[in-house]
């Protein structure tokens, strides 16, 4: 867990943004810990295209520097890759996600330091939602109500990820990686992937992202990206009914985060752990007919049964197509 200090920072750096089909509201807040270390970033206009946009949340660990390169490169990173350009989303965000990682190795004021950070990704394109995802921060949207996820946690002890720590030279102690790293999919961390004989998507800890593909389809409400101090805390239906209950009074969804940054914040930090980590949230939420008011409107009706079966996937699946 980290050091923590005596009182909790409980400032909230608060931002909004939207355009004629989301609205959008993000918010961090330092908590206990000594240092802030996320970091966020969108793009309304992703790669100057109107209906193309990306969303992304980066948890640090061992300091900033990684979370902050990341969040500047990102966007970038992906839409210059060749296979963006051929339309070939997910293949852009998991080569995008790798010559990140070798461009922050290489860069003289960053290839030494000891950070990491986790990233989770929204590239919405053509009708579809993309997801890309490396480490713990995670990514849900609401269909009707009902939780859709979009991410799934890499953790050490999970058998596809221990599988590749472990044939990379590593091992898992304590479910951490090498005894120290409770998350095996990071950028950064460098001391992780030095094996000369592995590719860098089979490195001990690797920035290669599981990308998961959705339909975007009338029946989604909102989306939630949010770093692992969130989940820490309330389940992915607990934050999907947080969300949706103060929609129906129609806040905005910038109010929205700040509130939930509250509600996971631990009352007392004296042993460190659960609500004693920094916090980030970002709350995207689709404009029903170019309206926030109807949203609002529809989030104000109890789930309808049957649940959707684009919601119906519930554990870390095995295998995602083109993923390790």
């Amino acid at each position: 867990m980290g050091q923590t200090l005596s009182e909790p920072v409980t400032r909230k750096e608060t931002s909004s943004d939207e355009n004629h089909t989301l609205k959008i509201g993000a918010s961090c807040m330092q908590g206990w810990r000594i240092n802030m270390e996320d970091e966020h970033t969108h793009s309304l206009c992703l790669n100057d295209e109107k209906e193309s946009h990306m969303f992304a949340v980066f948890d640090g660990h061992g300091g900033q520097a990684a979370a902050q390169f990341a969040s500047k490169k990102i966007c970038n990173a992906v839409v210059s890759h060749h296979a963006y350009q051929k339309g070939d989303i997910a293949v852009a965000l998991r080569e995008g996600f790798l010559q990140l990682d070798d461009e922050m190795m290489r860069d003289p004021a960053i290839k030494d330091d000891m950070s990491g950070c986790t990233a989770v990704s929204i590239l919405i394109k053509g009708g579809k939602i993309y997801c890309g995802n490396i480490g713990d921060s995670r990514a849900i949207s609401s269909v009707r109500g009902h939780v859709q996820q979009l991410s799934f946690d890499h953790k050490p002890n999970h058998s596809r990820e221990l599988q590749r720590i472990t044939a990379a030279g590593g091992w898992v102690e304590f479910n951490r990686v090498n005894g120290n790293l409770a998350l095996s999919r990071a950028f950064g961390d460098f001391s992780f992937k030095k094996n000369l004989d592995k590719k860098p998507e089979e490195q001990v800890v690797t920035a290669y992202p599981d990308v998961i593909v959705k339909d975007l389809t009338p029946d989604h409400e909102f989306l939630v990206l949010a770093c692992d101090g969130i989940w820490d805390v309330l389940s992915n239906e607990d934050v999907v009914d947080f969300v949706r209950e103060k929609l129906a009074t129609r806040m905005q969804p910038e109010m929205i985060c700040e509130h939930l940054l509250t509600r996971c914040l631990a009352n007392d930090c004296s042993a460190g752990g659960i609500g004693c980590d920094n916090m980030t949230v970002m709350i995207i939420v689709f404009k029903q007919s170019g309206s926030f008011e109807k949203t609002c409107e529809k989030c104000a009706v109890p789930k309808r049964d049957p649940i959707p079966p684009s919601c119906l996937l519930s554990s870390y699946p095995d295998f995602v197509q083109g993923n390790l």
